[in-house]
């Protein structure tokens, strides 16, 4: 597996795990599986592996902690804070006061049971909070050597220069895929300028740029995207229609739709990390082979004129938490 650096020097593999649905969010769990999935990723090359306290919540990142024992070595292990949620799984909403940070990370650490997190971000920005007020005690969790490399999610470009000015930042997490370009509009930039990383999650839109995920019927009643703006009534027969344009480019170079979509993500630049979430071996082997897909430029035109941004229907999140992004 292909390594790619991110900010301050942090290698990690160019393909991440996202492990959120492993415990929440998208459908039934299946720990034994999930965890299956978690060690043929790390025997494959797989070393940066993400998660957050407030998946399942909490129990997700004791579920990581299970299948990484025995093998922190082999593991760049990144979580975050900020997205409070009780133990009954309600919000409680965007924290970033300082004893929060502190508090969370003891927290974090136990469950996942590890000395030290490779890289720790704010989830959310606190717009109640100075960024200078949670990023001073981030900085304390460095010094205390609990934390290595500090990280920040859904964040502005002004948010990321602030925080940047406090202690360096190692990556900036935020949403990125063919239908969800919002970061070419200058954050790119922003973290290029200053040595940012960048990780992009949901690179394959939920599951929806596949050929069988953007399926309904694939979609079951524990999964939150059958309520999703983009995978609902009029706004998903517009989705499809874009995803059968990438199904004929993926036909024709003899891969699946996911892989050209990740593909896409990958040839964006070798500082962008896709970190593409699964808890199924199958789906993890498949994503693994668009890492070995050559894209030429006419090969890269033709996929983003499959998949124009402004054709996207539906907002990436639904009302209340569209409010949380581009803190």
């Amino acid at each position: 597996m292909e390594r790619r650096l991110l900010g301050q020097g942090l290698s990690v593999s160019a393909q991440g795990l996202g492990c959120m649905g492993m415990s929440e969010f998208y459908g039934a769990r299946n720990d034994d599986e999930s965890i299956a999935t978690i060690h043929e990723a790390l025997d494959s090359g797989v070393n940066f592996l993400d998660t957050a306290d407030m998946y399942g919540p909490f129990i997700n990142e004791e579920l990581v902690g299970r299948a990484i024992s025995g093998r922190r070595d082999d593991v760049v292990l990144a979580t975050k804070f900020g997205n409070q949620r009780n133990t009954d799984g309600s919000f409680l909403g965007i924290n970033g006061r300082p004893e929060y940070v502190l508090a969370s990370c003891d927290a974090s650490l136990a469950r996942l049971g590890v000395d030290y997190i490779d890289l720790y971000y704010q989830h959310r920005v606190d717009r109640t909070v100075p960024i200078e007020e949670t990023w001073g005690a981030m900085k304390q969790l460095v010094e205390a050597g609990k934390v290595r490399h500090l990280g920040i999610s859904e964040a502005s470009s002004a948010t990321i220069e602030r925080a940047h000015a406090v202690h360096p930042v190692t990556a900036l997490q935020s949403e990125y895929s063919l239908w969800t370009r919002d970061p070419e509009d200058g954050v790119l930039e922003t973290c290029r300028r200053l040595g940012v990383g960048f990780v992009a999650y949901s690179p394959l839109g939920r599951g929806f740029l596949t050929s069988e995920e953007s399926n309904r019927s694939a979609v079951d009643e524990q999964d939150y995207r059958r309520h999703h703006p983009r995978f609902s009534g009029e706004a998903y027969e517009a989705n499809r229609q874009l995803v059968d344009n990438l199904s004929a480019i993926a036909e024709a170079k003899g891969v699946t739709v996911a892989q050209l979509s990740l593909a896409w993500v990958l040839a964006q630049g070798q500082d962008i990390v896709p970190i593409p979430g699964t808890k199924r071996r199958k789906w993890l082997r498949e994503n693994l082979a668009a890492s070995d897909i050559v894209l030429s430029s006419e090969d890269l035109a033709a996929i983003s004129a499959a998949v124009p941004r402004e054709q996207v229907v539906g907002d990436r999140y639904a009302a209340a938490a569209m409010k949380a992004l581009n803190g």
